[in-house]
């Protein structure tokens, strides 16, 4: 499941970096990215969901969001950047121990091409 709709978001990816490019805010290519997955791929999606951590039994709010979870299936952190850094790869596993999901996916909107700025995170996938 978590590898069919990791395909159809990055193909979505492709196409939304085609016709706008590289360079826009964080929040323009999430907006859009999750209207195509409800509207043409009727995904259900959770925006800027927060990631509680839990200590001791109780779940604390200490201000992680993810950008995008499909389906309760995979996380979507987006970025517009140069290029992604080793601690967006360790922001990602993290969250996904904290949420007890196996997918997530990077995509850096701010790569000249979009294929050099997607990158696959997975926790014990």
């Amino acid at each position: 499941m978590e590898n069919e709709i990791s395909r159809v978001i990055v193909d979505t990816a492709f196409n939304i970096h085609s016709k706008l490019g590289p360079g826009l805010f964080e929040s323009v290519y999430e907006t859009i990215l999750e209207y195509e997955l409800v509207q043409k791929h009727r995904y259900e999606i959770k925006r800027q969901s927060p990631i509680p951590v839990v200590w001791e039994g109780v779940a604390l709010e200490l201000g992680f969001r993810a950008d995008l979870i499909v389906e309760n299936k995979v996380i979507i952190e987006i970025k517009s950047i140069d290029k992604l850094a080793p601690v967006h790869y360790k922001q990602m596993l993290t969250y996904l121990k904290l949420a007890d999901l196996k997918l997530g996916l990077l995509l850096n909107f701010g790569e000249g091409l979009i294929k050099d700025g997607i990158k696959r995170v997975v926790n014990n996938l």
